[in-house]
């Protein structure tokens, strides 16, 4: 959400840049404007399947915009936002490789679930990226986007280290749990990674309605927050009784339902928080730019108020342009810093991932050799989604966290050599995590009655003709108590080797899903990784390839001016020290307005 103040900051800086002909400082206001007048704020509504996700964005904005189903419902990312009419926008994005901008096609609103729910879409087969919805909502006006991610797997799976791929991008993160059962191990560890990667996180305990113990479970759920040291909200929802408080407009019934303190909490912190961050960004900015343009003023009146220094001062200012020059060379210090360090970082992150999945892998086959993928399927799989999502979630907080490291020491290192303000970096918006499918369950072999009773006569009938015919020799019969036995004895032994033989055959395909679900994840993951990664590369080279063209551009300028100050008369002089501290009085008003644009510290809520 555009804040006004700061918006009226930076035209006030632009046309300063404008006046001052410094069009490079310019160019970094313009983007700084652009960030101001994106208005999304991005929520995202995040759990395991059948918590009541789409349910709760339903209650939110008081419309049955996301498909809400008896089975699993949401299959794509649905993001609702303010528009003036309503509207559905589905966006495929381009498949990797291809340098081609994400296809959009807008569909009435009455079909949205054919595209994004598991009834209309099932296991998303259309491909889609995600969908986009416009409403009329007052909740939504000021920028907010809550965006219903897929449930299908819940947490402790591939698509819940899709959902940990996008937390860096979002604003906040709502974490959806029903009331029927307290706080799962895969929900607490989600909160605890979302919290290294989200400003804002709380938790949401929904269909209160439906269940009478949910304040037990809610304490309950506070426990298990409090003994992980997680610091986050918890509020409770009610659909039914918003429902009905919207339709008797009942503000005390609305106040019980939970979502007043919700819609609250969104208000104040999420796009408080935001607005706050656009301050301080824009303060920063602000300040570089005027820091920039009081350079040259700052040389020049020093000369002119002191002739007899003017030519140490430009030797000075010389030797500064050479730095400055040096900065935007290829061999530069912070350059190095920033090749060697993303690669360096790629390596790792990959060789993290592939370690920590391998490992799962053996561990899953040790598993699948000691018992029969048939009977212990279903705990198997859940198992391995679980590892599977808690190491990729591991490894993408362990990317975040050295690429901030790294960022640090880009910064440090142009520091070190360029003398120059630095304004905070932000996270750009990136686009949602890439679709894994589900682990695949082998084909169920099994023998029937009629299939054993027709190998084990295969089997029996060579057994009873072997001992038939050597008990011939002896005076007996073909078929005599000893063949008769014996076809017995080859015919069970072969329905068992039959038995062990389709065992071990599902168990080779049960592996071989692994192996393939597994090589999905390590493709996906570690593309989002790279992909981060080389978004960062690009973003700091071209922020301090920037900011060296501005310091280049301000000394040449302070340059000017100081050998310009050398040769003017002492009238004249007199009469050009005092516009200069008339135009550096006017910075430094306009310094002060970027500093009180920030606002003060919020108090960290419990």
């Amino acid at each position: 959400m555009a804040v006004p103040a700061a918006m009226e900051l930076v035209d006030l800086a632009l046309r300063a840049t404008i006046a001052y002909e410094r069009p490079d400082l310019g160019a970094r206001l313009q983007h700084t404007r652009s960030r101001l007048e994106d208005p999304n704020v991005r929520v995202l509504v995040v759990g395991e399947f059948k918590q009541g996700k789409s349910q709760l964005v339903n209650a939110l904005i008081n419309a049955p915009v996301c498909p809400v189903d008896d089975d699993l419902a949401t299959a794509v990312p649905t993001a609702v936002k303010y528009a003036e009419s309503p509207a559905v926008t589905l966006i495929w994005e381009a498949a990797p490789g291809e340098q081609r901008p994400p296809r959009r096609t807008d569909v009435p609103i009455e079909q949205l679930a054919r595209y994004v729910s598991e009834a209309g879409n099932p296991g998303n087969r259309q491909g889609l990226s995600r969908a986009e919805v416009g409403l009329p909502r007052n909740l939504l006006k000021d920028g907010l986007v809550l965006v219903d991610t897929p449930g299908v797997g819940g947490l402790g799976s591939a698509h819940g280290a899709a959902t940990m791929a996008t937390l860096p991008t979002a604003d906040a993160v709502l974490l959806v749990s029903d009331a029927s059962q307290e706080y799962t191990a895969p929900e607490l560890e989600f909160l605890s990674v979302a919290m290294r990667l989200c400003p804002n996180v709380a938790g949401v305990i929904t269909k209160t309605d439906l269940y009478p113990q949910w304040r037990r479970i809610t304490d309950l759920d506070r426990g298990h927050r409090a003994a992980a040291g997680i610091r986050a909200e918890l509020w409770g929802g009610a659909w039914g009784r918003r429902r009905a408080a919207v339709r008797s407009d009942d503000a005390e019934l609305n106040a019980e339902s939970g979502f007043a303190a919700l819609v609250t909490y969104l208000r104040t912190e999420v796009l408080a928080r935001a607005d706050e961050l656009d301050r301080r960004s824009t303060s920063q900015d602000v300040l570089a730019v005027a820091d920039r343009m009081a350079a040259g003023m700052r040389a020049e009146l020093a000369a002119q108020q002191n002739p007899e220094y003017a030519g140490a001062l430009v030797a000075d200012l010389e030797q500064a342009r050479g730095r400055a020059a040096a900065l935007k060379d290829r061999s530069a210090r912070w350059q190095h810093t920033l090749n060697d360090g993303v690669q360096d970082l790629t390596a790792d992150i990959d060789y993290d991932l592939r370690d920590r999945l391998r490992a799962i892998g053996r561990e899953a086959e040790q598993l699948l050799d000691d018992g029969d993928p048939r009977d212990i399927w279903d705990q198997f799989s859940e198992w391995l989604e679980q590892q599977v999502a808690s190491a990729t979630s591991a490894n993408f907080v362990w990317a975040g966290q050295r690429a901030e490291w790294l960022a640090g020491q880009v910064a440090e290192h142009f520091a070190a050599d360029g003398n120059a303000l630095l304004p905070a970096l932000r996270t750009a918006r990136c686009s949602d995590g890439g679709h894994v499918q589900r682990l695949e369950k082998p084909e169920d072999e099994r023998m029937g009655f009629g299939q054993k009773l027709y190998v084990g006569a295969r089997g029996g009938y060579g057994g009873m003709l072997m001992i038939g015919l050597a008990t011939t020799l002896a005076g007996m019969a073909l078929l005599n108590p000893l063949s008769i036995g014996a076809g017995l004895l080859f015919g069970g032994k072969t329905v068992r080797e039959e038995q062990q033989r389709q065992k071990e055959r599902r168990k080779a395909e049960a592996k071989t899903a692994v192996r393939k679900h597994i090589d999905e994840i390590t493709f996906q993951v570690g593309k989002d990784s790279r992909d981060m990664l080389r978004a960062l590369q690009r973003r700091l080279r071209d922020h301090f390839t920037a900011l060296a063209d501005e310091l280049q551009t301000s000394i040449d300028s302070s340059v000017k001016a100081a050998q310009k100050a050398v040769s003017t008369d002492g009238t004249v002089r007199g009469r050009r020290i005092k516009d200069l501290e008339a135009e550096l009085a006017r910075i430094t008003a306009l310094e002060d307005r970027a500093r009180a644009l920030v606002a003060p510290k919020r108090k960290v809520l419990a």
